[in-house]
Formats: structure tokens, sequence, C-alpha cells
């Protein structure tokens, strides 16, 4: 028993330090003075799933597509209620307008990474973009249940990582970039951990009032 609880407080604590990271350009201010406009793109996925060989090349695409699309309706919705209540100096395309308009220009999340920031936010016609990508063991967007004891203990009840950057749409360098191990207590859904990862950064998001 003492050697089991001597590894659930290690496992916890290197958990704990290896979280989250965050960076933030010393240009920031400089860099996003005339910023009006962010887009919020859909979310490049990664799954690393038990049993993943059991999956079709379609049906991985077709689950990683639903897992980055469900973090970019998340960020919207913590923005847009935090907005509501504080409020940013910045506002944020409708995702459904950001969407049609990549769709328009054949721009899809098998080529989404192709292209720069500064032709993305051109074609948005916005002053830079939030984007990111997830690396994910188990899939948080139809919600997961409680890990074991002995997922816990070994490490394997994180969800994955995920790594959110705000992009200046003129220069296309990288302003901001939040990194974090999603874990149980970040939540048991997308909206939950979005929230909740959010709301643990370090720092506050560079566009608050």
């Amino acid at each position: 028993m003492k050697k089991i609880l001597f590894l659930l407080i290690f496992t916890c604590s290197a958990s704990t330090f290896a979280q989250k990271t965050i960076y933030e350009s010393s240009r920031f201010d400089e860099l996003s003075k005339h910023h009006k406009t962010l887009a919020i793109l859909p979310f490049l996925a990664t799954l690393q799933l038990e049993h993943k060989e059991n999956l079709s090349t379609e049906e991985l695409d077709k689950l990683e597509a639903k897992e980055g699309y469900a973090v970019q309706n998340a960020l919207e919705s913590y923005f847009s209620k935090k907005k509501s209540r504080k409020g940013f100096r910045v506002s944020f395309q409708n995702i459904k307008n950001t969407n049609a308009i990549l769709g328009k220009n054949r721009i899809s999340l098998k080529n989404l990474d192709i292209h720069t920031t500064q032709e993305l936010c051109e074609i948005l016609e916005v002053d830079g973009i939030i984007s990111g990508n997830l690396t994910l063991h188990k899939l948080i967007s139809k919600g997961v249940e409680s890990p074991s004891l002995f997922d816990i203990i070994t490490g394997k009840s994180d969800y994955g990582r995920i790594a959110i950057k705000v992009s200046d749409g003129k220069t296309g360098k990288l302003l901001w970039k939040f990194e974090k191990t999603m874990t149980r207590k970040s939540g048991k859904n997308t909206l939950d951990i979005i929230e909740s990862i959010m709301k643990k950064a370090s720092r506050k998001f560079p566009y608050d009032q």
C-alpha cells in the first residue's frame, strides 16, 4: 500500500511539473496594437488511441476532424461567455463564417497547414488567428469516463496535450502560445476542458481589457 501511495504521489507531482508552458512575444503589444478581429481555426488533432489499428484511414481522419472542430467550438464558447462578462479588446469571427470561407477556398483540415498565417488572414479578412494542435489518447468530444487507480498510477489517465497559439496576420509571427497536458482534473468533455485550461493559464489571455 505504501509503495502504491508513493508511486501515486510521485506520478502526480511529475505530471503537475510538466503540465503547462506559456509563451508571449516581447513584441506582442507592438504587433497586436491594431488588431480588431481574430479568427479561430479548427485544430489539428492527432489520435493515439488504443487499438487504433482497428480503424481505417478514413475513420481515423473523421475522428481527428471531429476532435479538431470540437476544440474550435469550445474556444468560441469560452471567448463568447467571457466577452459578455468582462470583455476583450478584440472580437472573434463567427466560426461558421470562418469554416464557410475556408471551404469556399478549398481549405480543409487536410491542407490547412500548408497555408501561411498571412494567407489565411487575408482570405478570412482578419487581423490574426487562433490555431493549435492536440494529441489525444481519448476521444474527449464525446466525454470520458473517470480513470481507474491503475491508470492514474501509470500515468495513463491523461487525455493528451493541447497547444493554443495566437499569430499575427500581417507578419505571421507567433504572438502567444499556451501548452498544457489535459488530465482528469481538466474536465470530462471538450467544453469543460477548454474552459478549465484557459482559466488556469499562468498569465491572462493577452487581449483581456
